[in-house]
């Protein structure tokens, strides 16, 4: 029988926790607070946390200076593409995996894994010189493209673990009583594990949205998204920080509502077969 907790552990552990979370949140509260000073205060030494004359305008200049809703747009555009056609590929890969394997499944998933330890600088040479001979480079479809290839093996490797979890004995019923092999992906083996998807799905979308790396390498304008809108408040001359807290806060802001709204999906996914 399982031990429980003193009311005094429970404390400790709930204060450890709370301190954990507000350090690892104080760096977004910092950018918010100083997207809302004026350049001066914002580089002023000491730094004020909140006594200083609050101000929209850096958020006006933003708006004034770049189109924040056309970086927003293909933001959405990409993270959202990108996610979907990565589950049509992976869904069925891992259903082969975990319901089918074969003496080389193992080989397969380490080799995919293992396409994650490479420096993306080490293959920009190469996939610059195909975007640019295929014109894809500074499009959308280039980099839904490319995002879609780099985490394909991360949204393999969850949906092979949940997929793990559900008993194969449920599918040959399904098969038993006629149902095909689209059928059996699409009405049983999808809704029983639906909370793994969800969570793989916004896992996917937080990365695809917070890529930096090939979006600044492959677009120019036309199909830049945030990270890019972040990168252009910086200058030789060196950054406006409180200008860049304002396009770093209006960046972060959708994936940050979207987070909250979906923590509780989230967590259900992440434990999804942990508990028997």
């Amino acid at each position: 029988m399982a031990r429980a907790i003193s009311p005094r552990r429970k404390w400790t552990i709930t204060v450890v926790a709370w301190l954990l979370g507000l350090a690892l949140f104080f760096p977004i509260l910092w950018t918010v607070l100083t997207s809302f000073k004026t350049e001066g205060e914002a580089i002023a030494s000491p730094p004020s946390l909140i006594a200083f004359d609050w101000t929209l305008a850096n958020y006006f200049e933003v708006q004034a200076r770049s189109n924040y809703f056309k970086y927003v747009g293909n933001s959405i555009v990409i993270a959202l593409g990108s996610t979907l056609i990565g589950l049509l590929i992976a869904i069925p890969a891992a259903w082969a995996m975990a319901f089918s394997p074969t003496k080389r499944t193992k080989d397969v998933l380490m080799w995919m894994l293992s396409t994650k330890m490479l420096p993306p600088v080490g293959v920009l040479v190469p996939i610059y010189l195909i975007f640019r001979d295929t014109g894809l480079l500074d499009s959308r479809t280039g980099l839904i493209g490319v995002l879609t290839m780099i985490n394909l093996p991360i949204i393999v490797w969850m949906l092979y673990t949940y997929f793990r979890e559900i008993p194969g004995e449920i599918l040959e019923a399904a098969r038993m009583d006629g149902a095909s092999l689209a059928k059996e992906i699409v009405y049983v083996l999808t809704p029983m594990a639906l909370p793994g998807i969800a969570s793989t799905m916004l896992l996917n979308i937080i990365l695809a949205w917070n890529e930096a790396f090939w979006t600044l390498n492959l677009t120019a304008s036309n199909a830049a998204p945030l990270t890019a809108f972040i990168a252009a408040y910086s200058s030789p001359e060196g950054l406006f920080w409180a200008k860049l807290s304002a396009a770093s806060t209006l960046a972060i802001a959708p994936i940050l509502i979207m987070g909250w709204f979906s923590q509780r999906q989230l967590i259900r996914g992440l434990t999804f077969g942990a508990v028997k």
